[in-house]
């Protein structure tokens, strides 16, 4: 059995999704109750808690762990959900980490992210990081304003990164749960190109068929907007990437394709396949 933690999210769901498809037994587990496939255990616990996760973890051989932004806020101990899962008998925990440990690793969100991953790799259970970039799906935050304004509005607006496609880092993580070829991997996911906020706006107006303007945000509206959601060091953390990435985070990542042995999806084909939340 699997647990999948951030079940119902842009990753944990199709993650989900693909084990059951490759019929092994999965727990979600989320912070609410949540419809889940057929088949799929739901465990409701908050990872602030690691003990809440003892029923779900009961009977696992893996653990997909993603955690929420309050698990990166101060006095947080995300590690003690590693102590937890080894105590339960779990032998594999593929990690989702961050692109910045590596390309900013001073950021104060990062310094925490990396101690996890060292904690992780100190434990003696077989292993994998996942190191994703921007995500492809942060758009989903315009879904909205497009609707009801016909409009996106962002921070930098020429700026871009190679944003990742959520279905990509899930595929990816299932591959490190199932396959021990990966174990002790440390992948970053990227997507195939370079691509700005104003031109995320514009395959999003192409895919609708209708006009998308573009608003640009200076950051302090943008970090307004995020810490409503993330703890103010992540917020800071994300934009000093986006406004000024670095070379490693402009990269072209080939974890994908040598993981998957295919090329990573663009953003086109991520608004294809979730074009009805702006319509």
């Amino acid at each position: 059995m699997i647990v999948v933690t951030g079940a119902t999210g842009n990753v944990g769901r199709p993650l989900t999704r693909a084990l059951t498809e490759a019929g092994e037994q999965v727990t979600a587990v989320s912070r609410h109750a949540a419809a889940v496939p057929d088949g799929v255990r739901h465990v409701a616990a908050d990872l602030a808690e690691p003990a809440g996760l003892s029923p779900a973890l009961d009977g696992a051989k893996a653990l997909f762990l993603l955690l929420s932004g309050d698990l990166h806020a101060p006095g947080a101990r995300p590690a003690d959900i590693i102590g937890l899962a080894e105590a339960s008998g779990v032998r594999r925990i593929v990690l989702l980490s961050s692109q910045g440990v590596a390309t900013r690793p001073l950021g104060p969100s990062r310094v925490a992210m990396r101690a996890l991953e060292d904690a992780l790799r100190e434990s003696g259970l077989d292993w994998a990081v996942l190191r994703p970039g921007g995500f492809a799906s942060n758009a989903l935050a315009w879904a909205e304003s497009v609707r009801t304004q016909g409009a996106v509005a962002a921070p930098f607006g020429d700026v871009g990164v190679p944003v990742v496609d959520p279905a990509d880092i899930a595929e990816v993580a299932a591959a490190c749960l199932l396959d021990d070829r990966h174990s002790g991997g440390v992948y970053e996911l990227t997507g195939p190109e370079v691509i700005t906020p104003r031109q995320q706006a514009a395959a999003i107006a192409a895919a609708l068929g209708s006009p998308v303007r573009f608003h640009e945000l200076t950051r302090d509206e943008a970090k307004a907007a995020m810490t409503q959601f993330v703890p103010a060091e992540l917020a800071d953390d994300t934009l000093d990437i986006i406004a000024a990435p670095n070379p490693a985070e402009l990269r072209i990542s080939p974890d994908v394709e040598r993981v998957l042995g295919r090329a990573p999806r663009p953003f086109s084909g991520w608004v294809a396949r979730n074009i009805a939340a702006f319509r």
